[in-house]
């Protein structure tokens, strides 16, 4: 039973830590953003819309800052205890170093399963949301769902789309067919609308390229048959980072399929499934720090310490991505190294101080 109640304490004690720190973390984010998107007031969007389109987009930004909060969160926990010689007591009754870490780890497991849930079936949707109503607000109703425009190429031509509607009309469509890396068409639509299955372009424009002229002709409407759907439009126009993890994986699948560089999708896919490890290496770190050099300091300095641990594992990840890209290792290890160096260090000083 006493073991089950310090679970419980510590447990308490840190997920509390954890909410705080998150709501702290949102609250300056997002007034920050608030002020930033007051450039944007208009006739049509006003200052409360913008803080209604800040508000939708809470989620993505909670999946942003959880294993932050998660690092500053167990610190303070931890810290509060320490402070206290609460942990001291624990240690002197026979409670192992361990079992007080794993005592930690049980909340935020807690965090990374409803962190999981969020980047799968709450943020890519709130984002998704969110960005059309804002363009709505601004331009109009029925305006476009994204402000991206994306490049795609389908066997011999290379395609730029526009942007795309809520309603799956895609704008300014551009094909270039090519035969043997010679351009020999260039076709432009205004729109391409999605309607039983299949799609036809309105108000087309296409210019045939010979050797010594050119033939150009005009169209109300035609067919085009190509393997893409309003969803695989959708999501390369729709900001990659804010996709869901199994949308990612499928993303990634197609750009395999037709050739193209897919490392930026493996990168966020590895850095969300991932998640579990990455917040599990810095409940180490926090750890560490408490029951090592940082036992005996400030509350203060324990937060400024785990700001800079979480910046310096995130700067990391950041500057391994690009490098995966030009040294052709798998974006798997841009994530992996910096969690299991984080995991290693937390490991090495609980080792030696327990």
């Amino acid at each position: 039973m006493m073991v089950d109640r310090l679970d419980r304490y510590i447990a308490r004690n840190v997920l509390a830590a954890i909410v705080v720190v998150q709501f702290v973390l949102l609250g300056l984010d997002i007034t920050i953003a608030y002020i930033d998107n007051l450039g944007d007031v208009q006739a049509g969007y006003t200052a409360l819309d913008a803080l209604f389109y800040l508000l939708m987009r809470t989620p993505w930004r909670f999946y942003q800052y959880a294993p932050v909060a998660v690092l500053i969160g167990a610190l303070i926990g931890l810290g509060s205890m320490a402070s206290n010689n609460e942990l001291t007591v624990m240690r002197a009754s026979g409670r192992s170093l361990a079992r007080i870490v794993w005592g930690v780890m049980k909340p935020v497991l807690l965090v990374i399963v409803v962190v999981l849930l969020v980047a799968e079936y709450v943020s890519p949707r709130t984002e998704q949301h969110a960005e059309a109503w804002r363009l709505e607000k601004i331009q109009g109703e029925g305006t476009m769902l994204t402000s991206r425009s994306g490049w795609q190429i389908e066997g011999d031509s290379v395609y730029r789309f526009g942007a795309i509607r809520a309603d799956d009309v895609v704008l300014d469509l551009t094909r270039y067919r090519f035969d043997d890396r010679q351009l020999v068409e260039a076709t432009y639509a205004q729109r391409a609308l999605w309607e039983d299955g299949a799609w036809r372009l309105e108000n087309v424009s296409t210019t045939r390229i010979f050797d010594n002229h050119t033939e150009s002709d005009q169209a109300a409407s035609m067919g085009w048959e190509t393997s893409f759907t309003p969803t695989q439009l959708e999501r390369l126009l729709r900001d990659i980072e804010s996709q869901a993890p199994s949308e990612l994986w499928y993303y990634a699948k197609f750009l395999a399929d037709q050739g193209l560089q897919n490392d930026q999708a493996l990168l966020y896919f590895w850095q969300k499934m991932l998640m579990p490890l990455t917040m599990g290496s810095l409940v180490l770190i926090a750890a560490s720090f408490v029951f090592g050099p940082l036992r005996t300091v400030a509350a203060g300095t324990r937060v400024f310490y785990g700001v800079i641990t979480g910046l310096s594992f995130k700067y990391v990840q950041d500057l391994l991505a690009p490098a995966s890209t030009i040294f052709g290792f798998s974006p798997v290890w841009a994530v992996l190294v910096p969690t299991l160096v984080c995991a290693g260090v937390g490991i090495y000083f609980l080792r030696r101080n327990g």
